[in-house]
Parts: structure tokens; sequence; C-alpha cells
């Protein structure tokens, strides 16, 4: 299912957790989405905050359009607008899984390794040819394409964001768990703070079980 304005008008902190497992190509590359952050109004460490300027005006809607942004005059950045218009809501798109175009992203990046090709939001927007033409654009036309996740949607983890000094404790970066397109690895001790419970071990008979040691995962 392609998703459309409908999808993006909502408040940027449903949107983003569920973005995780679509797939994002820009001219039929790209792959599925596996990080990305959530922006809201009241966010000091969003480029709306101090309110609408030439620059960020793209992130005041409409909703599912695309942001594109130059983080510190070198790397692109983009980001998928959300929420009523007027409003500076937007999530930020850090890191693909690769599944089409990976010799047009390898050549655009310069690596090999698949795991380089959409790690971090700069490294993304080379790969995909993503760049200030597309600031503005709707996602629902091409050169954009978001499809829905196919059956069985990854787990989300979510976890303070990177890359900022302004409320980064809010734990509003949302990751495919296990993941190793990630631009960052999640903390241990987040990825055990929101893992299941082991399952519970039978005992003896008239006796409760106990739970199983946890293992350690990546991601």
């Amino acid at each position: 299912m392609q998703l459309d304005a409908a999808f993006f008008d909502r408040s940027v902190h449903e949107v983003a957790p569920e973005l995780i497992g679509a797939t994002l190509l820009v001219d039929g590359v790209g792959g599925a989405i596996v990080e990305v952050e959530a922006y809201d109004p009241d966010d000091p460490a969003s480029h709306g905050y101090g309110g609408r300027t030439p620059r960020n005006a793209s992130m005041f809607g409409p909703p599912g359009r695309a942001y594109v942004y130059r983080s510190y005059g070198i790397h692109w950045c983009l980001n998928l607008v959300c929420a009523a218009e007027g409003v500076a809501e937007a999530v930020l798109v850090r890191a693909l899984e690769p599944t089409q175009g990976l010799e047009r992203m390898r050549a655009r990046r310069g690596v090999d390794d698949e795991r380089l090709l959409c790690a971090g939001p700069g490294r993304l927007c080379q790969a995909l040819g993503v760049g200030s033409a597309h600031d503005g654009l709707p996602l629902d036309r091409p050169p954009f394409e978001l499809v829905a996740a196919r059956g069985e949607r990854p787990a989300v983890l979510a976890a303070p964001r990177i890359g900022i000094t302004r409320a980064a404790h809010q734990p509003w970066r949302y990751v495919a768990a296990g993941s190793r397109f990630l631009s960052r690895a999640v903390p241990r001790a987040v990825r055990e703070a929101q893992a299941p419970p082991p399952p519970l071990l039978a005992g003896p008979a008239g006796r409760p079980g106990r739970r199983a040691p946890r293992r350690r995962s990546g991601g």
C-alpha cells in the first residue's frame, strides 16, 4: 500500500514508529526503512522550533512531502513531513536496508559494503541521489515511492536520538530491532529494557516455574 498524505496527517510520534519496515525508493533506488527520528514543534532540537524560515518552510507542510536540508553545509538529510499544514513536524530518515539499485548506490557512495551504503542520513541521501531539488516534493509521486511494510513488521525499539545536543534524552529514535544496517547500535541497556520477558520454564510438580535466562541480542 502506497503511503499517501493521509498517512502522514497525524502526530509525528504516531507516524515515526510505523515507518519502520516501509520501503522508500527514489527513482527506483532504496530499501526498507530501519531507523528514523521524530521531531515536533515543541522540540528545541527541531528546525521548526524557532518558527518558519525560507530554509525550513517545507517542514510546515502540507503533510506527506519531503523536507530536505543540508547539514553543516555538507550532507543532505531527508525528512518526511507529518501533521496538519502549518505545524512543524517531520521524521528524519536515518537508515535503510538497501534492497533495490545497489549498484547505483555503490557508484554514488564509492563503497562496496552494503551496510555502509545507507547507514546514516547523509550516506542515505548520497546513495539515493537526494538533494535540494527534492525539497517539498510529494512522497506519493515520482521520483518518490513509499510503500507500507508487507507481511509481519519488524519489532521496533525506541531509543534516545543521536547527533544532537538539545533534548537528546527523548526516546524518539525508532529502529528495527536486530538490524545490521543502523547508523549506530542501540545501547544494550535500552535493548534489554524493551526485550520481552523470557518464557517461564516448567518447575517440578506443585512448584512454580522460573524464568529462562535472557539472551543478549544485537541491534
